[in-house]
């Protein structure tokens, strides 16, 4: 049996561990973001894509990471915080991790390796890499920084 998504145990911005099969059965997309990069004013676009497919079972996991040019210098509630203020997201938004190198958490490690994950081989080379989950868990695409999440082909794949 293949791994998914689901198999996987992330932090949220409390320290809770939360358990990704709760989102079982709809389609995700996860993004890695930072408060300080010339793409934040994607956390628009993401709340625009994930109010206007939640109610048909859409997800944003948001995992905020300091990766790329030290550009998410904030902690826990300051992010939250910061995406609330700034750009009015209610999306999900988990604990601060690595999306790249040997420090990756699993769950990137995972994302980014065509041999566990069966469908893509693509680490996130900047912030606002985005993965695009199926409703089994099943990593399905991935978009580069420059696409925003709600383009055109970007919706057409997540009403698939």
């Amino acid at each position: 049996m293949t791994k998914t998504i689901h198999d996987f145990k992330v932090r949220g911005l409390d320290g809770q561990e939360v358990q990704l099969d709760q989102y079982a059965g709809k389609v995700v997309m996860i993004v890695n973001t930072a408060s300080q990069c010339g793409f934040t004013p994607q956390l628009f676009d993401l709340e625009e894509v994930y109010k206007e497919y939640k109610d048909q079972g859409f997800e944003v996991l948001a995992f905020p990471s300091n990766d790329f040019a030290g550009q998410e210098p904030l902690e826990g509630a300051d992010i939250q915080q910061f995406c609330m203020t700034n750009y009015n997201t209610e999306f999900p938004i988990f604990d601060k991790v690595h999306v790249k190198g040997s420090k990756a958490s699993e769950l990137y490690q995972y994302l980014s390796d065509k041999s566990q994950n069966g469908q893509v081989s693509a680490t996130p080379k900047w912030n606002f890499h985005k993965y695009l989950i199926n409703k089994k868990g099943e990593v399905v695409d991935y978009y580069l920084p420059m696409t925003k999440p709600n383009a055109g082909k970007v919706k057409r794949k997540i009403e698939k």
